[in-house]
Formats: structure tokens, C-alpha cells, sequence
């Protein structure tokens, strides 16, 4: 679901073929380019690489050469490196901005799937969930996201329970750690050995969702082939290549991106029993919304629970403040409480009754801003109730 807080950027077409771009926050200094010479710098994702990959991503889809030129303001309250998807944010209202000001239209599917593309050219190698979220929300309503093709299904939540986000203050920057992209590299290497295990071509298979969908078995069914087909013991690459019947010289060249060429070990069962795991409870969650039984608000915490113990143990995404920052929400009244966001640091989510909310946000502020000497760090957006929020918006000036 989208919260409350946003990205705005107030925009200007110019005549001239330069793109200028300057933050309301001091922290973020302007920037100057043409807008027909995009380049984008991998090496330092630094915030305007995430406005130019939206404006990029317009251009290249539309095949598009002598752009005019924006004046842009961007100003945003969503913290940043907190797993609230602020870059995301920032890519979706400039491929936005960029699409208004040339007069082109799309729907709000392809400008998703534009933007999730889009905002690789940074190097993350991230999925397409942030930026379907980011149009495609709808106020007072939670949506279930699928993809191949793209779709939002509504999801109703139980009434008398809110949705608290915590930040741990812990930053982190997806585009500068390569984390993330090990995580989806360790991912693809699993779906290939699963697909090889079970006699599918695995060459073209990327994700594990492919080797579901080929075998046409569900999430339970998937989990028992793990537990066949993959060891817990981490595999070397050398064991990989064995699996596969491939050189390590093609695997280099051919599977791993360059981000992941020297890593040593790869834990494809936990990622794989990860995956899977979560795809099932996510199915599992908006059963039980449809359904509404009595203690939905606690069936609904002891899935968010589960979820946030198999992104700690098996896909190994959380950090202590995060895990200790889950254990106080659910210590003073959250039935459930996870990371959210890619992990390694930002935001927890928690489900809180409503009548304990009060409380609830009191305790946790004393127990971990407080106790942490993160006051500092602390202001209203660290800590907040949020609901379903509306997507993106353009505002015409008459």
C-alpha cells in the first residue's frame, strides 16, 4: 500500500535542451545536464541518477531524441534509505514529469513497468513492486501485486487495526551495497538447479516464479522440490557449474552479473525456501482479509511474524536494530511486526489494534528512540500510523 508521505516535483518545459534540477533539501545539491545526453553513473547513486533513470526511461520508450528541456523542484518527505521506497518515489515522479511535459500518453500499468526498468540503470537489480504500488494505489485500499502480465487486485483490511511504521535509523542504500543484487543472483542460480532437477530447459530461466509456472504445481509443491532438489549447506561455485554441467568460465560470463563475481558462497536452499514461503503467506494474507474471521487481526500478525523470521534466518535481509526493533512492537501491543522494504536497515511494519495505538507509539518511542540515543535521529517520520494511501497525481497549473 502507499503511505501518506511523497515526492513532489513542481516542473517547468523550457526551450532550451537543458535539464535543471534542484532539491528543496540543502543535503541534495542542484544539478545541470542535457536532456539529450543522459548519463547515468553506477558507481555513486547519487539522487539525481534516480530522476534521470525516469526521464531516461520515457525517452528510450518513446525512441525519443531532441527533448526540451525541465526546470525541476523536487522536494519529499519520505526518509531516505529507510525501505520506503524514496528512489523508487523519485524515478516514478520523473518518468511522470517527463511523460506530462512531452504531451505523450500511457497507462498507468506501462508507466509501472517502465519505471521498474528504469531504475536498474542505476545498477540495483531490483523487481517491479515499489513502482506498480506508486500508480497504481488506491486510498483506503491495500493491493495485491502480480506480475508477467501486471496487475493490482484489492485487498480490504480488517478495521480496528492500523499499520504502524518504525524506522530503526539504520540507512540503507540498495544501489551502494551489493547485498541486494547477491540476494537476486543466489535467487536466479536456485530457480536454474530446480529447473535442471526437474527436466525444464533452464537455460532462459531467471526467477524462481518461472520454474512454479513451467511445472504448474503450487507454493507447498514448490517448497517439497527445495527440500529434494537443493542442500542447506551453502554451494560453492565450483558445486554449481558441477550442478549445471557448465564451465566456470561460463558461468561468470553467462549467469553472474558483475556485482557478484567474487562471491564465495551461494545459500540457494534458504533463499529458494524463502521465496516460496513468503509468495505463499502473501496468498495466504488476503485470504484470510477476504474471509474476515474473528481473530483476523491475529492470524494476519502471526503471518507478518513468520514473514519477518524467514527474512532474518533464511533470506538473511534483516540487522540487530531491525530484529530488536520488531521484538519492542510486539512487546507493547503489535500482533505483528516485519522489516519492510529490502531490508539490511530502514523500517519495520507493524499491525497494531486500534484502541492500544496510543500506547503503543508512546512505548515503543521511550523503548527505542529514547533508550538508543536515537533521539537525535528521531522526528514524527521516524514513528507513524499510516492507511492505504492514493498514487501518483499531475496538477495542471490553469
Amino acid at each position: 500500500m502507499a503511505v501518506e508521505q511523497d515526492m513532489l516535483i513542481a516542473v517547468e518545459p523550457v526551450k532550451t535542451q537543458t535539464l535543471q534540477l534542484a532539491n528543496t533539501n540543502p543535503l541534495y545539491p542542484d544539478f545541470s545536464t542535457s536532456s539529450n545526453n543522459i548519463q547515468i553513473d553506477k558507481t555513486k547513486p547519487l539522487w539525481h541518477n534516480y530522476f534521470l533513470c525516469g526521464f531516461k526511461g520515457i525517452q528510450e520508450h518513446f525512441g525519443l531524441s531532441n527533448l526540451t528541456g525541465m526546470n525541476c523542484l523536487v522536494d519529499g518527505n519520505i526518509p531516505p534509505s529507510s525501505g520506503l521506497s524514496s528512489s523508487s518515489a523519485l524515478v516514478c515522479c520523473a518518468g511522470l514529469v517527463t511523460l506530462t511535459v512531452l504531451g505523450m500518453n500511457l497507462s498507468k500499468v506501462e508507466l509501472a513497468e517502465i519505471c521498474a526498468k528504469s531504475e536498474r540503470y542505476i545498477g540495483t537489480e531490483g523487481g517491479g513492486m515499489d513502482q506498480s504500488i506508486s500508480f497504481l494505489a488506491e486510498e483506503g485500499t491495500a493491493k495485491l501485486i502480480e506480475f508477467s502480465p501486471l496487475r493490482a487486485t484489492d485487498v480490504k483490511l480488517p478495521s480496528g487495526a492500523v499499520f504502524v511504521i518504525a524506522n530503526s535509523c539504520v540507512e540503507m542504500n540498495k544501489a551502494a551495497t551489493s547485498h541486494f543484487n547477491i540476494r537476486v543472483m543466489e535467487c536466479r542460480l536456485a530457480a536454474k538447479l530446480l529447473a535442471k532437477y526437474r527436466g525444464l530447459q533452464w537455460g532462459k530461466v531467471l526467477r524462481l516464479e518461472e520454474v512454479q509456472t513451467k511445472l504448474g504445481v503450487s507454493l507447498e509443491e514448490m517448497l517439497w522440490i527445495t527440500e529434494d532438489a537443493l542442500h542447506p549447506e551453502p554451494y560453492s561455485p565450483e558445486e554449481v557449474c558441477r550442478c549445471l554441467g557448465i564451465s566456470l568460465q561460463e558461468l561468470r560470463t553467462q549467469i553472474l552479473s558483475p556485482t557478484t563475481q567474487d562471491v564465495p558462497i551461494f545459500k540457494l536452499y534458504q533463499r529458494a525456501k524463502h521465496v516460496y514461503s513468503e509468495a505463499a503467506r502473501v496468498l495466504q494474507f488476503k485470504k484470510i482479509c477476504e474471509e474476515a474471521p474473528d481473530d483476523t487481526v491475529q492470524l494476519l500478525g502471526e503471518l507478518m511474524n513468520q514473514s519477518h523470521a524467514s527474512c532474518r534466518d533464511m533470506y538473511e535481509c534483516s540487522c540487530p536494530e531491525l530484529d530488536q526493533l520488531v521484538d519492542i512492537c510486539r512487546k507493547f501491543g503489535a500482533q505483528g511486526s516485519r522489516l519492510t522494504g529490502a531490508g539490511w536497515g530502514g523500517c519495520t511494519v507493524s499491525l497494531v489494534p486500534a484502541d492500544k495505538l496510543t500506547s503503543f507509539l508512546a512505548n515503543v518511542h521511550q523503548a527505542y528512540y529514547q533508550r538508543n540515543n536515537r533521539n537525535l535521529t528521531f522526528e514524527k517520520q521516524s514513528l507513524f500510523a499510516t492507511k492505504p494511501g492514493g498514487g501518483a497525481l499531475v496538477f495542471l497549473e490553469a
